[in-house]
């Protein structure tokens, strides 16, 4: 059984919500950038763009990596990384782009908006 915890952000505030299976289905194989319809959520007439997450070992999933591999980067200022010392660069762990079953959380930004309020619809829930 997968579970993920999503962050929904929208412009005013982030909302936490976790989803397991049959919801969590629909975010298997999906990547950063693409979109998911609301309706998944129970959020009718919303849109929402995966904009990245982390695994269970609280790596990172990055943008540019293909796949949901697990690697080791060596990165310079900038994702994932902010050097204290100008031009200074380091290996670090990243995860893939795409979400798969060691992902464990889900950012999501609203893309379009629906006809209720995002915190009447969670509210609930």
């Amino acid at each position: 059984m997968v579970e993920y915890k999503l962050v929904i952000s929208d412009r005013e505030r982030s909302i936490p919500r976790t989803v397991a299976d049959p919801q969590s289905a629909g975010f298997l194989g999906k990547r950063i950038g693409e979109k998911v319809g609301g309706e998944l959520l129970g959020a009718s007439g919303y849109t929402f763009r995966i904009a990245g997450g982390t695994d269970r070992s609280g790596f990172p999933l990055r943008p540019d990596l293909p796949g949901a591999r697990q690697t080791r980067l060596y990165v310079g200022d900038g994702f994932g990384f902010h050097a204290p010392r100008p031009g200074m660069r380091k290996r670090r762990t990243f995860r893939g782009n795409t979400i798969s079953e060691d992902t464990v959380q889900i950012n999501l930004v609203v893309d379009q908006r629906g006809p209720k309020a995002l915190a009447e619809l969670f509210a609930a829930a």
